[in-house]
């Protein structure tokens, strides 16, 4: 028989070689970038320590959870939590505002960055636009705990916003996050105030990627500036906004983890009170760590089933994924 073809070096590395030729090659690249393997490991060991070993918290889930007894010496309980989540009396209400909340943050929230984006990238004076995009990017870098003091003071009776509302509907100035058919829109508009300007960073860095040539060659052709945006300008950023969108439909049922518990109280838990304000009460106030975690771990579940699925539908009308 023939013997096996000799490895050719290509630079210290081998072609072929099968297992031993990959280990071979895998020496080669750690002796040569070495600096890039520490920061490597550097980054492998933040992940582990802080996203996959607080996962064996999970077991929570499964347990009637008592911190003296640890999580490998409480009570396994299995599915029962999940049972008390599903049939408590406050499952529906829950998912409902979680959905509705969640919907309507991306239907405001998700392409008022892009609009902004574009709506920037038609100014042509430098300073004013630098001005404007400095601008907005500042809300983002207030404390949320601050940006809400400020929504709960501007909204309170006798308060800026409430005060504006008023003399707009000819009713007398009211507290707004107290009334209950004023508390979304509330939560969903300061949500634009603090992400508008920052969000569309990235669609503005696509944007300097799309072929001026393009556009050259669409106004040679009697194209406007509608024209020029449908046919060139989105379609250029088109991967951009759907892989932004896929990871935005991750985290749909992730809504009120800070803002909605700053600004909520009893009197708009009918139309406030999400999921992740439940694992806090329940978890934290009333301290029943087994019941929020199974919650806690049903809402993962669902975020990333929302994930994959958009991400294959996505993959199959549109030929853009993330994996």
């Amino acid at each position: 028989m023939r013997g096996k073809q000799p490895q050719k070096p290509l630079g210290g590395y081998v072609i072929g070689g099968g297992f031993k030729g990959t280990l071979h090659n895998l020496k080669v690249d750690i002796r040569r970038n070495t600096p890039l393997y520490l920061l490597l490991i550097i980054i492998l060991v933040f992940f582990i320590v802080l996203h996959y070993g607080p996962m064996f918290g999970l077991v929570m889930a499964f347990e009637k959870y008592a911190p003296a007894k640890g999580i490998l010496g409480s009570k396994w309980v299995g599915l029962k939590n999940f049972k008390l989540f599903f049939t408590g009396p406050y499952f529906g209400r829950l998912i409902k505002n979680t959905i509705i909340i969640g919907l309507l943050d991306l239907i405001v929230n998700f392409p008022a960055p892009i609009i902004f984006a574009l709506l920037l990238n038609e100014i042509t004076f430098k300073p004013f636009k630098k001005t404007v995009q400095t601008i907005s990017y500042m809300p983002y870098f207030i404390s949320s705990v601050v940006a809400m003091g400020l929504v709960i003071n501007f909204t309170k009776s006798g308060g800026f916003i409430s005060e504006a509302v008023a003399s707009l509907t000819g009713q007398a100035s009211e507290n707004l996050l107290n009334t209950l058919k004023w508390f979304r829109p509330i939560y969903i508009l300061s949500g634009t105030w603090q992400t508008l300007g920052y969000g569309s960073i990235i669609y503005l860095a696509a944007l300097s990627s799309v072929d001026q040539e393009l556009y050259d060659a669409a106004k040679v052709d009697g194209a406007g500036r509608i024209r020029q945006c449908l046919h060139i300008t989105l379609p250029g950023i088109a991967p951009m906004i759907i892989m932004m969108f896929i990871m935005r439909m991750g985290m749909v049922f992730s809504v009120g983890a800070d803002k909605i518990l700053l600004i909520y109280n009893p009197s708009n838990y009918e139309v406030s009170d999400v999921i992740n304000t439940y694992i806090y009460r329940i978890g934290i106030k009333e301290m029943n760590y087994g019941l929020s975690t199974a919650v806690g771990l049903f809402n993962s579940i669902i975020g990333s089933i929302m994930l994959i699925g958009s991400n294959a539908i996505l993959k199959k009308t549109t030929e853009t994924s993330m994996f």
